[in-house]
């Protein structure tokens, strides 16, 4: 059995004392692919740098809503400088992290769509997916991926479970990213969202070093925590966990392209 880890962040500092035994953790848990997600400017650097270094992992370049810039002309900036990262290298496979937070900031929700969208066009012009993150912000969210083509897919990460969000998500034909979240024991919806969603439309991730599932909630998450998130989706489809792992590495391998 082996996984497909749709969305880390190794790339992160609470991995600096440890990454490479971090990544090679992963691996011997019999993680073959795994992608990691940039945020800005310095963590799509950074991802494309651990990419390089080691084959199974891809890299994925975006500006997150949350590292907005406070002004429009450096935004436009920083997406085009994005933009250039993507083109110079070949292990990018999705524009992302993209979307909407007004979890943490609500004050500039014109700029977090005009930035959601422009990226959005970005992924079109280049011929990848996109990632998307929405927390606070879900009409807002499928306002735009009602108005705006997505031509080459992608990715509701870390769903909410929100059934209207699923419902118009698979509409525009993304697929639906499950984490740690659905494994909570305080998850509202968690086994309906899961239900609902089409088996080839359905992919695992681990946000790590967030949101570590059942039992090892509150540690610090990895990779090799795909298993807890894999034994609650065959719960709720009455699959084998075999098969799930196999279905959504599949469906991951065919959106990234990899």
């Amino acid at each position: 059995m082996q996984y497909f880890d749709t969305h880390m962040h190794i790339d992160d500092e609470k991995f600096d004392v440890d990454r490479e035994q971090i990544i090679q953790k992963i691996w011997d848990a019999n993680v073959t692919k795994a992608i990691d997600v940039g945020c800005d400017i310095k963590t799509s650097k950074k991802v494309i740098e651990i990419a390089n270094k080691h084959d199974f992992i891809y890299a994925m370049c975006g500006l997150h809503p949350e590292e907005i810039p406070q002004s429009e002309e450096e935004m436009w900036k920083t997406i085009s400088e994005i933009k250039k990262i993507i083109l110079e290298n070949k292990k990018v496979v999705a524009v992302g992290e993209i979307g909407l937070d007004y979890y943490w900031k609500n004050d500039n929700k014109e700029l977090q769509i005009k930035a959601f969208e422009k990226q959005i066009e970005l992924a079109n012009e280049l011929n990848l997916p996109i990632s998307i993150h929405t927390r606070d912000s879900i009409d807002d969210t499928i306002k735009i991926i009602r108005n705006n083509k997505i031509k080459k897919s992608g990715v509701l990460h870390c769903c909410p479970f929100n059934p209207e969000l699923v419902k118009q998500g698979l509409d525009a034909g993304l697929y639906i990213a499950f984490g740690g979240t659905c494994t909570f024991k305080n998850s509202k919806n968690a086994e309906k969202i899961v239900q609902m969603v089409p088996l080839d439309k359905m992919l695992i991730e681990t946000d790590s070093p967030y949101l570590a599932p059942e039992p090892v909630r509150g540690t610090r998450n990895d990779s090799s925590n795909l298993k807890y998130i894999v034994q609650k989706l065959a719960d709720y489809t009455k699959l084998t966990p075999e098969q799930v792992a196999e279905i959504t590495y599949q469906n991951a391998s065919k959106l990234f392209s990899i």
